[in-house]
């Protein structure tokens, strides 16, 4: 069996053409392609909605009362994500309306499986 220099796939060591993708692979011997996994993107979307958490609880500090929520939300979040504990998504919810938007939606893009 060879493998498609395009996407990687087994083929089969008779055809001229990837049945998957439609290179053409006369002559190719490559190895298979090995999809990077890569968790930089999440890594980064959290350590950003870990800013905007803090800035949003800093900016609340002019009124009291919503420190109430913000700290102990913040603090939860900023701990979840050093242990590597999923996060729910009622939480995330609840951070978009309570503390901060930006932090909130960018919550709810991670893929925290």
């Amino acid at each position: 069996m060879k493998y498609c220099s395009h996407c990687g796939k087994q083929i089969a060591d008779d055809v001229a053409f990837c049945p998957y993708c439609g290179t053409n692979v006369v002559g190719d011997t490559y190895a298979p392609v090995q999809p990077v996994q890569s968790s930089s993107g999440n890594e980064t979307l959290r350590l950003v909605a870990k800013i905007f958490m803090l800035i949003s609880t800093i900016l609340m500090g002019i009124c009291i009362f919503p420190l109430a929520w913000a700290i102990p939300m913040t603090v939860t979040y900023w701990r979840k994500v050093e242990d590597h504990e999923p996060v729910s998504t009622g939480f995330k919810v609840c951070s978009l309306l309570f503390v901060s938007v930006v932090a909130g939606v960018l919550m709810l893009c991670d893929n925290d499986q």
